[in-house]
């Protein structure tokens, strides 16, 4: 996926889902803009350059993902969250 494209900022609502869940090291099911679908533990946002990220871990394996890439992510204390970008 791109990451040259200029950075859309997301809902507070959803940073804020986002941030809770990396709090409690909880397992999402995520669906990125690009069709991916995984399953990873939320471990902490990060800002570089203007740019948010979601650390997640996959298989002991740490990737900084976009907030902005992602479409949908689920939890059984959030349901299912769609992501949109701030007003």
């Amino acid at each position: 996926m791109l990451t040259n494209e200029a950075y859309k900022p997301i809902n507070c609502d959803d940073y804020d889902n986002l941030e809770l869940a990396c709090q409690n090291s909880w397992h999402l099911s995520m669906t990125l803009k690009n069709g991916e679908q995984l399953t990873a533990k939320a471990k902490d946002m990060v800002s570089r350059k203007n740019v948010e990220y979601i650390s997640i871990e996959i298989n002991g394996e740490q990737r900084d993902l976009r907030l902005d890439h992602i479409d949908t992510f689920s939890h059984p204390e959030l349901g299912t969250v769609e992501v949109s970008e701030s007003d």
